[in-house]
């Protein structure tokens, strides 16, 4: 391979790098992935088209890798204090949006890879559809469906919603920080929570009640909190702990009269999978 190609590739490579890792959700299979179709390109030769022919080659090899993550799961998740997770996942996650990864991690591989060459990457569907094996209509019908998942509805009126953002996003910062003083600012006096058993130490109490006991259990959440990120959890604003954008647990939060009245930790693998998790709408302007 020429050395002109070669730059070209390297050129090329942040923007592989960038698709590859909205489709896989992981950095290392991300530069994999880029890393064979630099191996691929110097078994080819006369590409004309080169960005348009690495697209294609990166796409389908995520789609490949999608399709073999479904037929045999990745038994090690990162822990919900990111322990498992490299500093690098952590830092990508953060960047593209911890909430998005985790519902694109729940798309169909098709559904994934045609929203994020199309909606994330602005590929026409007359080239998505051949990277997929399918019609262009098709493509956008599979874009369209994901699109509807990704952005989720609202299950409370716009008012509200921006209200419950206000509140939540008030309580994360807080709890990032560990700051009292805000946190019983936010919660009502006769707040709850309640935590999944599996998410505390040995001993531990499972249910909280009162302003001051229940900040004094978030403040020690703040390594946690850390990962976390708003999103709309059952069409209400909550949160989820995701590090390396992988789901292992989430805050279902109740807010009323503008504070927050109580708020659940839930790390069952059974009621995640059986909740509708999308992103939050941006804040009206």
């Amino acid at each position: 391979m020429d050395d002109a190609l070669a730059r070209r590739f390297e050129d090329e490579r942040p923007r592989l790098h960038a698709l590859a890792y909205r489709m896989l959700g992981a950095a290392a299979e991300a530069e994999d992935v880029v890393q064979e179709a630099w191996l691929r390109l110097g078994r080819t030769s006369g590409v004309d088209n080169l960005g348009g022919w690495l697209t294609t080659v990166v796409s389908r090899l995520c789609l490949d890798a999608l399709r073999a993550r479904r037929e045999t799961p990745v038994p090690e998740v990162p822990d919900a204090a990111g322990g498992n997770a490299p500093e690098d996942e952590v830092v990508l996650a953060g960047e593209v949006g911890r909430a998005l990864l985790v519902v694109l991690d729940r798309l169909a591989p098709p559904e994934r890879v045609a929203f994020v060459l199309h909606d994330l990457f602005a590929v026409p569907f007359d080239a998505v559809g051949p990277i997929l094996d399918r019609t262009p209509a098709t493509a956008k019908k599979l874009a369209s469906r994901a699109r509807l998942r990704v952005r989720g509805e609202p299950a409370v009126p716009a008012t509200e919603l921006a209200e419950h953002r206000e509140v939540v996003t008030a309580f994360l910062s807080a709890a990032r920080g560990g700051d009292m003083a805000t946190l019983l600012t936010v919660l009502a006096p006769d707040v709850v929570r309640h935590t999944d058993p599996a998410m505390l130490p040995p001993g531990a109490a499972a249910v909280l009640r009162g302003a001051d006991e229940v900040a004094q259990g978030t403040k020690l959440f703040a390594g946690n909190a850390r990962l976390a990120e708003l999103a709309l959890l059952d069409g209400d604003v909550g949160l989820v702990l995701a590090p390396a954008g992988r789901l292992v647990g989430v805050l279902k939060i109740e807010v009323r009269g503008g504070l927050l009245q109580a708020y659940e930790v839930v790390v069952s693998p059974e009621r995640l999978a059986g909740m509708e998790i999308a992103t939050l709408p941006g804040p009206a302007v």
